[in-house]
């Protein structure tokens, strides 16, 4: 059986070389033949009632110059792997979807039964965005849970970044071909992730990251998940098309509220208003996951439920934000001066400033002004 799906593979991904035969065509060939090698097979006048479409000319021109083994040595060559969804190890809630692609090529160890959620949000992320979304990432991570993104700058990258910080599984999403890595600063990032988690794409190699790509890759990054968290959006961000691929495929969305003067914010705080679940810590995200029917392993080893370990408020703080509540009190006070007086940087103020607010510890106000959250 493996030996006849490697044959099936090679001619999928023979056929995915050729202009105009995408994945929706490729697997109505599939249907009408049987198989992709039934369909690589057939004699020409088995296609008659297809003789007007200019693609299926093409395909049978096509197939007549092009040697499956040929195209399944070269993937070997570049280090890359194939599935597709008749074999155990295609991603279980995207074999589920109908369009569901009829290959995919990746890098890396795919765990195709992995609990996962995807956290996406906007490329021109402010530090508040990317502080959020390495808190979340990591925090899912060390709960056990895959974060799945798309590589891009701001939100994707800092979502991966925060699960490696975890030590967990994190999958990225191409939008082009995996002999390349867009964007390229992101070439050690990716060397990273696949030391655990994976690479996909269900572009050939040698596709371009053109932009009518990317809403396809987005449309696996919420279909091999459980849900999808938007971190930080415009109003016309594309993370919102993965929200609505989402949505169609019965996902649960999630959005992180943001300051009511960030144009970063718009597309979250308007998810929010129609309905998406708010994430303010990691609890708002783990309470769901009893409705999926899921128990997770804690980092103290017990069963997922009730508050998080990590967002003990009692728990001793890391010394960074032990400064900054310090330097609180019920005057507000800015972020500029809370970075000067800390000494630190504007990323680990940002980051132990959202960490300290997940907590219930400090109140942020308009402006970017903190206080200390005092109870009763």
């Amino acid at each position: 059986m493996e030996n006849h799906w490697e044959d099936e593979k090679a001619v999928r991904a023979a056929m995915r070389t050729i202009p105009g035969l995408g994945n929706a065509r490729m697997k109505h060939l599939i249907s009408y033949c049987g198989s992709a090698r039934a369909a690589w097979e057939a004699p020409a006048d088995r296609f008659e009632k297809f003789s007007g479409l200019a693609w299926v000319a093409e395909f049978l021109r096509a197939r007549a110059r092009i040697d499956p083994d040929d195209i399944a040595r070269d993937l070997t060559k570049q280090n890359i792997l194939t599935v597709i969804p008749e074999e155990a190890n295609y991603p279980v809630l995207l074999a589920e979807l109908a369009d569901a692609p009829g290959l995919l090529y990746y890098r890396g160890q795919l765990q195709p039964e992995v609990e996962a959620l995807a956290l996406v949000g906007s490329r021109q992320a402010t530090p508040y965005g990317k502080a959020a979304a390495v808190y979340l990432a990591r925090e899912l991570a060390l709960q056990g849970i895959a974060v799945f993104s798309g590589l891009a700058r701001g939100i994707d990258t800092a979502a991966h970044r925060g699960a490696l910080e975890g030590k967990g599984v994190t999958w990225a999403f191409l939008g082009c071909g995996l002999d390349r890595i867009y964007p390229t600063e992101n070439k050690r990032l990716a060397g990273e992730i696949l030391e655990k988690g994976a690479i996909i794409s269900e572009f050939p190699p040698g596709t371009p990251p053109d932009k009518p790509n990317f809403p396809a890759r987005n449309r696996l990054i919420s279909g091999c998940a459980r849900g999808v968290v938007v971190v930080e959006a415009a109003a016309k961000s594309g993370a919102l098309i993965t929200v609505d691929f989402a949505l169609e495929q019965g996902r649960e969305v999630f959005a992180v509220p943001g300051p009511i003067f960030s144009e970063m914010s718009r597309g979250t705080n308007h998810l929010l208003r129609q309905g998406a679940k708010i994430v303010e810590g990691l609890d708002d995200i783990i309470q769901e996951i009893p409705a999926w029917g899921f128990g997770y392993p804690r980092t103290d080893g017990s069963a997922s439920g009730g508050r998080s370990v990590t967002n003990d408020p009692a728990k001793k703080l890391p010394a960074e934000q032990e400064i900054i509540m310090g330097l609180l009190s019920d005057v507000p006070i800015h972020i500029d001066e809370l970075r000067l007086n800390s000494g630190l940087d504007p990323s680990a103020a940002a980051l132990n400033l959202l960490e300290l607010e997940l907590r219930g510890m400090i109140i942020q106000l308009p402006g970017q002004y903190y206080t200390l959250k005092r109870s009763g």
